[in-house]
């Protein structure tokens, strides 16, 4: 693996997700998954620039809606909110729009790791 790579996969991490979150992969360094994760992924694919991170998550979020896994919406959103990404209309307009596209029982997963994102934050604000 490429060390370079490696780092600058850790930084694009951080800024998906949050300041520090990168130490959760760190420890697995030595994985082949994790080395695919962080040195392709986040700093080849995350870390273009075609899209912003903001479009990359909404993409992401559509995909995720499909599945319908309130627990990566949640993750994907706690990121989202940290770093300001969508007010509270887009929160809002959010399940709303993908309801037609990814269906009710798909969307309501996505409601409801939209909200448990906004109380991890809200949490994590009162915390600070």
């Amino acid at each position: 693996m490429n060390e370079e790579n490696w780092a600058k996969g850790l930084e694009v991490f951080d800024a998906v997700y949050g300041p520090g979150t990168s130490a959760m992969v760190t420890p697995f360094k030595d994985s082949p998954f994790n080395q695919e994760i962080v040195g392709n992924q986040f700093a080849n694919l995350w870390g273009n620039e075609a899209f912003t991170i903001r479009e990359k998550r909404l993409m992401v979020l559509g995909a995720t809606a499909m599945l319908g896994r309130q627990d990566l919406v949640e993750i994907q959103m706690t990121g989202a909110l940290i770093n300001g990404e969508f007010t509270d209309e887009q929160l809002e307009q959010i399940p709303l729009f993908l309801l037609f596209y990814a269906g009710a029982g798909n969307c309501t997963a996505l409601f409801r790791g939209i909200e448990a994102a906004k109380a991890r934050v809200a949490a994590m604000k009162k915390d600070a």
